[in-house]
């Protein structure tokens, strides 16, 4: 076990803030810190763009299962307005699409600099390798992200470390640096390596994880803050699913394409929110975002309908639910001219056209 001991004698525990995904950087590096007796405490932060936990097509089965077999503390907070502000505006600019990465591990290292503090830990760890990714993840970025978050010298990367000069708790004596590590690139060997040695035999695939690095969700989310510059939540997670279509620069109609889509379009959808779907036939959950016209309302059905299973039918029957209040609106399935009056499409170029 690695302990302080300070003037007066008394023996203490160094301990650990560590920004912690649950993938396999992050928990490795925790595990290197458990290795040298250091006490760890994760924080993971969750944001609207990332990977939701218990989310089964990007995320491990249970991305935390690591905290459980190897013994260290996991929090989580959430971002929340912080991080839309980031996106919006990014001091250090995007990547490629609208991932503010820069800005992003500042952010997240101010918020665990304030945790460090409160908690009397000793320093900050992160699973960041050097070159693995290429706008936060570079000899010239780190030292950036470090100074902006006020934590220069206190943020160690041990998967990287010996490839960098050392941080204030190796200098400390509170870390071995000959414990620490040389990894450098985007190969996932050394760690699948590393991660066998420690017997960590469950982690998530490497997968980008964060929502903003995806060219047409990025281009979703642009088209959204060019009509709503400060939207609310639920118009943020509805870009994850369905067709998008424009009505109006504060209206919008979500139509789900299978069943899991429609499910959590009625989990988000509140009770003044207009739902519609096809009865007695395979129908997509239709809704519609903002104050919808007469106009809207009829366009949402006939677009509900068109993409149903009564989609020949030259007389649709649609459910419409609002304010509490059924009816019935019997319509001709959208024809293709309207579809593409209506319908949010991205050039390859991430340009929206309506």
């Amino acid at each position: 076990m690695r302990v302080i001991t300070s003037l007066i004698g008394k023996v203490t525990m160094s301990k650990a803030i560590a920004l912690f995904s649950g993938g396999l950087d992050s928990t490795l590096a925790v595990l290197i810190m458990l290795k040298q007796g250091i006490d760890v405490t994760a924080i993971t932060f969750l944001n609207h763009f990332g990977c939701e936990i218990g989310d089964r097509s990007s995320c491990s089965k249970d991305p935390f299962a690591a905290s459980v077999k190897f013994g260290f503390r996991v929090k989580m907070a959430h971002l929340s307005d912080k991080f839309i502000d980031i996106v919006k505006n990014p001091k250090h600019g995007h990547g490629k699409n609208m991932n503010p990465c820069v800005d992003c591990r500042i952010l997240m290292l101010k918020e665990a600099k304030n945790l460090m503090e409160i908690s009397g830990a000793d320093f900050l760890i992160t699973g960041e390798v050097l070159g693995q990714r290429p706008m936060s993840q570079r000899r010239d970025t780190f030292p950036v992200i470090d100074r902006e978050a006020d934590a220069k010298g206190y943020v160690l990367r041990p998967l990287s470390a010996k490839l960098m000069k050392p941080t204030i708790p190796e200098e400390q004596g509170l870390v071995d640096r000959d414990l620490l590590y040389d990894f450098s690139g985007r190969s996932r060997k050394p760690q699948i390596a590393l991660a066998k040695e420690f017997g960590l035999n469950e982690y998530p695939a490497p997968a980008g994880g964060c929502l903003l690095t995806e060219p047409n969700y990025s281009c979703r989310l642009k088209e959204l803050f060019d009509h709503n510059p400060d939207p609310a939540y639920k118009d943020i997670n509805l870009l994850r699913v369905g067709r998008h279509f424009r009505c109006s620069s504060d209206c919008k109609i979500i139509v789900g394409r299978n069943r899991e889509e429609n499910e959590i379009i009625l989990s988000i959808a509140g009770n003044d929110d207009c739902t519609m779907h096809v009865p007695g036939y395979g129908s997509p959950v239709t809704m519609i975002t903002g104050t919808p016209s007469e106009e809207a309302v009829l366009t949402a059905a006939s677009l509900c309908a068109r993409y149903s299973a009564a989609r020949n039918l030259s007389k649709v029957d649609v459910s419409v639910s609002m304010n509490g209040q059924k009816s019935i609106v019997k319509i001709h399935p959208a024809d293709d001219d309207l579809i593409n009056t209506y319908k949010i499409v991205q050039d390859k170029d991430c340009q929206v056209l309506m």
